[in-house]
């Protein structure tokens, strides 16, 4: 089905989402990494507007939605959440399964606990984490913190994407066309004609403000409902000793998590082909 470009307010910002499937009356809210978009989500959202609503916010500070004036206070979890839970009352969204990458997969986890918002608690009906987990590696974490907050700028769109197929290199199989898209879709252009990646590189505030903002295993012990953790099997940022872990508590213990590895990838798989996108399409189904 064809997406149409949206724009709400939450919290006071100017979020900007895709809507896939917007007929259907089950809903799926696919919510982007770190330093992404929701457009990363396109061949997911594809997939699964057959038969369901599906929404890609753009988090605040990134792509088309709205900076923040307060980086210290906004870019953290608990202020994502808060958007999360004005994003579900302004499009009328009474239950959601989340898909989330990285970023976006601590942000499902905290809505779905209720411990910053209780009320989206019971709207969460399953959640898919996308290499993420409720405790991440340090190592990795300080890698991501050096160059989110000093993105590179370039001449041109053609040497921005050269970069994007190096960093994102990990994401594993994309097309010529999928690469692209990614470049086109996470561009600004610099006051000096130049481009950079398309996010507040103020973002990187969580990471200084809140050093601890991603260790939320609190969290993830409080969840109900069904969870999904695809880890790239080559990822720096989730290992398997946390995986492990997250089978024996919370949802895990209960037998509601299930871990997947995904081969030739690390962080984080790019969900755009057959095996990924039916793999959480069969997710999503068996708990709708």
């Amino acid at each position: 089905m064809s997406m149409t470009s949206n724009y709400v307010t939450c919290a006071g910002h100017e979020i900007h989402f895709t809507e896939w499937g917007g007929g259907h009356s089950s809903t799926v809210i696919a919510w982007h990494g770190l330093a992404r978009t929701g457009r990363d989500f396109d061949e997911l959202a594809s997939h699964l507007s057959t038969r369901y609503r599906v929404i890609c916010p753009d988090t605040i500070g990134r792509g088309l939605s709205q900076w923040s004036s307060n980086p210290v206070n906004d870019y953290q979890l608990s202020f994502y959440a808060r958007i999360a839970a004005e994003l579900f009352d302004q499009l009328n969204i009474a239950k959601a399964h989340w898909v989330g990458t990285s970023m976006g997969g601590a942000i499902g986890t905290v809505c779905a606990s209720g411990l910053f918002q209780p009320g989206l608690k019971p709207r969460i009906q399953s959640l898919t984490l996308n290499d993420n987990a409720p405790q991440l590696a340090d190592a990795a974490i300080a890698r991501i913190r050096a160059y989110a907050g000093n993105p590179p700028a370039f001449a041109s769109v053609t040497a921005l994407e050269a970069f994007y197929r190096q960093v994102y290199k990990p994401f594993g199989a994309l097309s010529d066309a999928q690469w692209r898209r990614l470049a086109e879709t996470s561009t600004r252009r610099l006051p000096d004609g130049r481009v950079t990646p398309h996010y507040d590189p103020a973002m990187v505030q969580q990471f200084i403000s809140h050093p601890d903002d991603y260790l939320i295993w609190q969290h993830y012990d409080a969840i109900t409902v069904p969870v999904l953790c695809l880890r790239g099997a080559e990822s720096d940022l989730v290992l398997r000793e946390t995986t492990d872990d997250m089978l024996l508590r919370g949802p895990g213990a209960k037998g509601l998590t299930q871990v997947v590895e995904i081969s030739g990838c690390g962080h984080a798989p790019a969900l755009n082909v057959p095996d990924q996108l039916n793999r959480v399409a069969a997710f999503v189904d068996a708990a709708n």
